[in-house]
């Protein structure tokens, strides 16, 4: 302990007014939380002060980052301030890295009031890259909505803070440290615990570690490839894959964590993890995995590269439970997805006879759900997926999970993907497009626009004709979440469309990246029980979804984007797409750069063309039985 009392200092503040937290914190560029006087100081102190003065004296709470540049600063910052706050304890994760599910494993283990976790998720590091601070609850899940008003509240009207400069930690020295304050009564503790033992340990009480233990080193020993991307997750890839499960040391790649990824995004996905891709690609590897900086979501590969969606992943994971000792003991209670999630996992809770439930976008939404014993796994189309275990999303729990499978069924990847298709059908579903950085006011009228083109009644029963695809609107609506435990509800969460055959449109914003502006997300699906039209490219199944969502939208001339943003997930199968297509453009004469709204329709339940006449500032679609036209007419002021 130190000998001399520390002093608890107040600093003059001024509110900052962009201190709201979103779905994963407050995330912005690092030179904002670094160069802006007092910016990170003030959100800390905001994060604190939401705690009752009652629940936070004495309390533990956990510290954890990625990795990533200015953790440490921010880390000692945090510290400072919480010794002077009046936190009783605080235990941080050995050189300040912790994954987000050992964040949640820990809070939750040790009954901590609470976590704060740095982190910017999949996005740049360095300090050219994203800095982020995320506070979990004391359920180890992110903060509800209440919590996250409640910190802006704060921010907004924040004149000091209280912060202990004086006080220094050695990250990298594990063990307790205690420190008398000034006008304290207790010292104030902080312990740095090793980044991956309770972690650790809660796994070994969910999988047979042997059977997976005997995959990976017996006679027919799996091959693997761990890419760690440089984040967070190289101790944990290195020590439970390889150490305790015996995969070779050279399976895991990229395991030094690094404060700015190795100069690449950490997001694993086709795109930025193509050294992975281009390892599987070459037939030595039977499975393959990547993870992103936080460790909270990942990407499965199989066999020469074969790349398993997300949401399929989810799907095929919820449909094998049978497989893991935890869900054999525990049971299964329900599944959940987010609404912009592939319907796959609806299909397998339908056979199963358990229950589904459909959120927003959003982690926190199914800490209540889990609380209440509702639902056992859960997922999002973004590379997220867990379970009951933890309240977060679990990279390597769900590597685990895939690995425990193929133990049991003995098949590969592309195998079980297909095996589960041949079962239940194939959900063809991908991102297609993230426009990043358009003008948040532009977007707001384009989805106020877009909303009242779906929600007009006589939208229903629409039909769409491209090419020889014929579509016809089963129904379309704003998605609106009632919590069924607490009764809360979440509207405006995302403008779908979903069509008699099962295939749906869905248009969302979203305002957690951290990137100037707001970024429009356009995601489509397209249902295939037939097996032998299971095995085609995923754009040419999506291709005329994509033609209406763009012509429906008007979203490139709307926004200014010619095109989704180059960070897009699926920026690529843009471009494949656009050559794809182009038989539909010439046949179809599609034009999705033209601005349009709809403003008469003489009857209620045509089928439509994309066949465009230009005439006067009006394009007509026409009516393919011949009868009158839905007109959209050119109407700049309307957007102003």
């Amino acid at each position: 302990m130190e000998t001399n009392p520390i002093p608890v200092v107040t600093v003059q503040t001024s509110p900052f007014d962009d201190q709201r937290p979103g779905t994963n914190g407050l995330r912005r560029k690092t030179a904002v939380f670094e160069g802006k006087k007092n910016y990170l100081q003030n959100y800390i102190q905001s994060v604190l002060s939401s705690i009752d003065l009652r629940d936070r004296q004495g309390c533990t709470m956990v510290v954890g980052s990625d990795g990533r540049y200015f953790s440490r600063a921010a880390t000692e910052i945090i510290v400072q301030m919480a010794a002077a706050n009046g936190i009783g304890r605080l235990v941080i994760g050995h050189n300040g890295l912790l994954s987000t599910p050992a964040v949640s494993c820990i809070i939750r283990k040790i009954k901590a009031i609470g976590g704060i976790i740095l982190t910017a998720s999949h996005n740049p590091g360095g300090p050219g890259g994203d800095f982020g601070v995320k506070f979990n609850v004391a359920n180890g899940g992110p903060s509800p909505d209440t919590v996250m008003e409640k910190i802006a509240q704060v921010s907004r009207t924040l004149e000091e803070y209280a912060i202990c400069p004086d006080l220094r930690i050695d990250l990298g020295r594990l063990g307790r440290h205690d420190f008398d304050l000034e006008n304290k009564f207790k010292p104030f503790r902080v312990e740095i615990v090793d980044s991956v033992e309770v972690y650790l340990n809660l796994l070994r009480t969910i999988f047979d570690f042997s059977s997976i233990k005997s995959l990976l080193t017996g006679p027919e020993q799996l091959k693997i490839r761990i890419d760690a991307m440089n984040g967070v997750m190289g101790p944990y890839v290195r020590r439970i894959l390889c150490d305790e499960l015996g995969a070779p040391a050279n399976s895991a790649v990229n395991c030094v964590p690094m404060e700015d990824f190795g100069g690449r995004p950490p997001e694993p996905n086709l795109t930025y993890a193509a050294s992975l891709v281009n390892a599987m690609k070459g037939g030595d590897f039977g499975f393959g995995a990547a993870f992103d900086a936080d460790g909270d979501r990942y990407m499965i590969l199989g066999e020469n590269g074969f790349f398993v969606n997300p949401s399929d992943s989810l799907a095929i994971m919820a449909a094998n439970l049978s497989c893991i000792p935890y869900f054999r003991q525990m049971g299964v209670k329900g599944f959940a997805r987010s609404m912009a999630t592939s319907t796959a996992i609806d299909r397998v809770a339908k056979a199963l006879k358990v229950a589904l439930y459909e959120t927003p976008t959003g982690w926190r939404f199914f800490g209540n759900l889990m609380d209440s014993g509702r639902c056992s796994v859960c997922g999002e189309e973004s590379f997220g997926t867990s379970s009951n275990h933890i309240r977060e999303k679990d990279g390597l729990w769900s590597v685990l999970v895939w690995l425990s499978i193929m133990a049991a069924r003995k098949q590969g990847v592309e195998m079980i993907v297909k095996d589960h298709w041949a079962k239940l059908g194939r959900n063809y579903f991908c991102r297609l497009f993230d426009y990043d950085g358009v003008d948040p006011r532009v977007a707001f009228y384009l989805m106020r626009d877009l909303e009242a083109v779906i929600t007009d009644k006589a939208f229903p029963s629409q039909k769409f004709a491209v090419g020889s695809n014929v579509y016809c609107v089963e129904r379309a609506d704003n998605f609106e979440y009632i919590d069924p435990v607490d009764g809360t509800v979440a509207r405006n969460q995302g403008l779908r469309i979903v069509f008699t055959d099962a295939s749906r449109l869905v248009f969302r914003l979203s305002g957690s990246g951290g990137r100037a502006g707001a970024t429009v997300r356009i995601y489509a699906e397209s249902y295939e029980k037939d097996p032998e039209r299971q095995n085609r490219e995923t754009q040419a199944v999506l291709g005329p979804l994509i033609a209406i969502a763009l012509k429906i939208s008007d979203i490139h001339e709307r926004t200014g984007h010619r095109g989704p943003s180059k960070s897009s997930l699926f920026y690529i199968l843009f471009i494949c797409a656009f050559f794809n297509f182009i038989f539909y453009v010439v046949t179809c004469c599609i034009s999705p750069f033209r601005r349009f709204m709809p403003c008469a329709h003489t009857q209620s339940a045509h089928t439509h063309t994309f066949s465009i006449r230009h005439h006067n500032g009006i394009e007509n679609v026409q009516n393919v039985a011949g009868r009158a036209p839905y007109s959209f007419r050119l109407n700049e002021n309307s957007f102003k």
